[in-house]
C-alpha cells in the first residue's frame, strides 16, 4: 500500500495497471505551497525534479501532521521541453495553439520525475523520452484545440488521446510520457520498501 499524491486519473490508472494498491492523498494546500512556476533560466530537468520533490515533501509533511498510517508516498511531475523551453500546462487556447505550433514537425523531450517519501528517505527517479510530431496543419491544431483535450496537459497534448494521431515516433517510456513511468516507479518502490 502506498499514498499517491496526484489527482491525475492517468497516474491512477497506470499504478493500477502494475498492481500497486494506493490511497489518494492530496493535502488541501499542496497546490498553494508547491510553486510550479519555472525559475529564471531553470533547466527543464532541474525544474521537473524540483517540482516532484516539493509535491512529495509537502504531502509527506501533511501526512505526518495528520497522524495518518505511514506508507510510502509517491508524487510525480511531467513537463514537455523543446529547445530548452519548458512547456507546462497551457493557460488557455491561445497558449495551447502556440505549444502545438512549436511541436509541429519537431522532436521534443518529455520528462517525468517521480519522488517517494518514506520514513527518513526521499528517493527520486527521472524518465526521459522523446516524441516526434508530424507537421501539423492549422486545421489539425484547431481540431485538437476544439476537442478540449489540451486542458491540464503538459505541453498541451495527451499521448493517450486524440494527439496520438500526431505522433510519428517515440523513443523511451510511453507510460512516462503519459505521466508515470512504470519501470522507474516499480524500481523506486522496490528500493524504498526493502
Amino acid at each position: 500500500m502506498i499514498y499517491l499524491a496526484s489527482n491525475s486519473p492517468r497516474r491512477q490508472e497506470l499504478l493500477s495497471q502494475i498492481g500497486v494498491q494506493y490511497e489518494l492523498f492530496l493535502p488541501d494546500n499542496q497546490l498553494e505551497v508547491v510553486d510550479e512556476t519555472p525559475h529564471h533560466n531553470e533547466d527543464p530537468i532541474h525544474y521537473v525534479t524540483r517540482v516532484a520533490r516539493a509535491k512529495a515533501m509537502v504531502s509527506w509533511g501533511r501526512l505526518i501532521q495528520l497522524n495518518k498510517p505511514l506508507y510510502p508516498l509517491l508524487a510525480a511531475d511531467t513537463t514537455v521541453t523543446i529547445n530548452n523551453s519548458i512547456l507546462g500546462k497551457p493557460q488557455d487556447k491561445t497558449e495551447a495553439q502556440q505549444f502545438l505550433k512549436l511541436l509541429s514537425g519537431q522532436k521534443h523531450m518529455v520528462l517525468t520525475a517521480i519522488a517517494c517519501c518514506f520514513k527518513d528517505q526521499l528517493l527520486e527517479k527521472l524518465s526521459v523520452s522523446y516524441v516526434s510530431f508530424k507537421s501539423l496543419t492549422q486545421q489539425d491544431i484547431e481540431w485538437y484545440i476544439e476537442s478540449g483535450e489540451y486542458k491540464d496537459k503538459a505541453g498541451g497534448y495527451a499521448l493517450q488521446g486524440l494527439a496520438a494521431s500526431f505522433v510519428t515516433h517515440i523513443e523511451g517510456s510511453p507510460s512516462g510520457i503519459i505521466g508515470l513511468p512504470l519501470y522507474e516507479t516499480s524500481e523506486l518502490l522496490n528500493t524504498i520498501l526493502i
